[in-house]
């Protein structure tokens, strides 16, 4: 899919340091630089959520003919972001912000900018590359920051370019007036912002009805949505909807609502009721601000902290070698402990749960290799599995204590224990004295007892014993 973001693109530039001294010359901080960063800002992080999301991104700006813009271009082109629809304007400054950063604690910020309304020839500009390419984009977002590129008659021009070639508009809004963004899909403003473009204060479910509505019928949005921080996502189409919020631990809201706009147009590219965009934008805001900074979100890290709240299915649990290869090198890039078992799991027993339990208490990540059903046969004879591979590892994932199940083709596990690398390798106790395959790409080997009496060979003898 390929989206197009049009709005006010800058660069955030951050000078750390340490500050020990005062100048001899002013009762001011001196500040010893030690490093530079720079990173996209406005715009530019919708642009970096919806990168790190999967999706081909172009962008639709004005910048000036100054050294900010050529490092702005170069910042856009290094992500691989299609440029060909900027538009550089004749003494116009591109947005940079300076940060000085002394311990942890911003003392100062200083910008250069041009905050004024971009020429009618600029705007023309863009709207003649985009009448060319319009039928490319899957879904359009307007990130207005207020500084000039978002100005009304741009907006309208792209809205109905956009409803002319059927394609949604997504608008992240600026200011009390939500009049130029008439004819969007939908806006995202925050609970504050609404209120003050509808003059109603949103204190139950009654007044936020009334405030959507409000949104919906002066803007012209097919659906209203407003976002409520802690308490979720409000939307209105025909009726109310509040998907809830889903954030675990909040260390830093920076940047949600760019989150939230990104996976809501990559949501809606893929055909997802609003609904489901609106529960998916939920899940995306929960991971980032559980990071710290203006941060990004991709498609896995949703599905895994969907999997941490017991939302998600059975089958988003069962994984590829490529998948969990991904996974397992950010779970350890984080300190986590991964625990690695395997088995055939055939018919389910409390044996294996009570096994599983105790692998799973060595660390924070368990993974269960599961034999397929080729391989089960030459291990167990002909007349198994009783339950086939797919079965199995369905109801292996809906275990607490399962995290991920990865079926594999071969007698043993060797190359999926290559790959993980566990921190911890658990087998049955019936191992002891013997070799174990992976041993050597373990941190540890530890080995379980079973339950006595507890077996799937058992349970298929009293069955036959049964029908006998």
């Amino acid at each position: 899919m390929k989206i197009l973001v049009v709005g006010d693109l800058m660069i955030d530039h951050y000078l750390w340091g340490s500050c020990e001294r005062i100048s001899p010359e002013a009762p001011v901080q001196v500040v010893d630089i030690a490093k530079e960063t720079a990173v996209l800002g406005g715009a530019g992080n919708v642009i970096n959520n919806l990168k790190s999301l999967g999706s081909e991104v172009s962008v639709a700006s004005v910048i000036g003919d100054d050294e900010n813009g050529i490092e702005l271009t170069q910042m856009l082109q290094e992500i691989d972001v299609d440029t060909s629809n900027l538009v550089i304007q004749h003494g116009r400054h591109t947005s940079k912000k300076s940060r000085i950063i002394a311990v942890s604690q911003q003392i100062l910020r200083y910008d250069k900018e041009s905050k004024d309304d971009i020429i009618a020839s600029s705007q023309k500009a863009i709207i003649n590359s985009l009448e060319d390419n319009i039928e490319s984009f899957d879904a359009i977002i307007l990130s207005d920051y207020g500084k000039g590129v978002l100005t009304e008659e741009l907006c309208q021009d792209v809205i109905k370019l956009a409803k002319k070639a059927n394609k949604k508009v997504l608008v992240d809004p600026k200011g009390k007036d939500f009049s130029k963004y008439k004819g969007a899909y939908l806006l995202t403003p925050n609970k504050k912002e609404a209120q003050i473009a509808t003059e109603i204060n949103i204190v139950d479910e009654n007044s936020l009805t009334n405030a959507l509505l409000k949104l919906k019928q002066e803007c012209d949005l097919d659906v209203s949505m407003i976002t409520l921080s802690e308490d979720g996502i409000a939307t209105y189409d025909e009726k109310l909807h509040i998907s809830p919020t889903v954030a675990k631990e909040v260390f830093d809201v920076t940047g949600a609502g760019d989150t939230v706009i990104a996976s809501m147009a990559y949501a809606l590219s893929l055909g997802k009721s609003i609904d489901e965009c609106a529960a998916f934008a939920n899940l995306a805001a929960g991971v980032v601000v559980g990071k710290i900074g203006s941060a990004t979100v991709t498609v896995d890290e949703i599905k895994e902290y969907e999997a941490s709240l017991h939302k998600s299915t059975s089958d988003a649990h069962i994984k590829s070698f490529e998948e969990v290869q991904r996974l397992v090198e950010r779970y350890k890039a984080n300190g986590k402990k991964v625990v690695f078992t395997n088995g055939c799991f055939d018919i389910l027993h409390v044996g294996h749960v009570k096994y599983l339990q105790v692998a799973k208490s060595f660390g924070d990540i368990l993974i269960v290799g599961l034999n397929s059903d080729e391989s089960v046969s030459r291990l167990k004879g002909p007349t198994r599995p009783v339950n086939i591979a797919e079965d199995r590892a369905y109801l292996l994932a809906a275990l607490e204590a399962v995290d991920f199940v990865v079926p594999f083709e071969d007698d043993t596990p060797y190359e999926l224990i290559k790959m993980v690398k566990p921190d911890i390798l658990v087998k049955g106790g019936d191992y002891e004295g013997k070799a174990v395959v992976g041993t050597e790409f373990a941190g540890e080997l530890k080995l379980v007892d079973f339950v006595d009496g507890k077996s799937t060979t058992k349970t298929i003898e009293k069955i036959q014993g049964q029908t006998c």
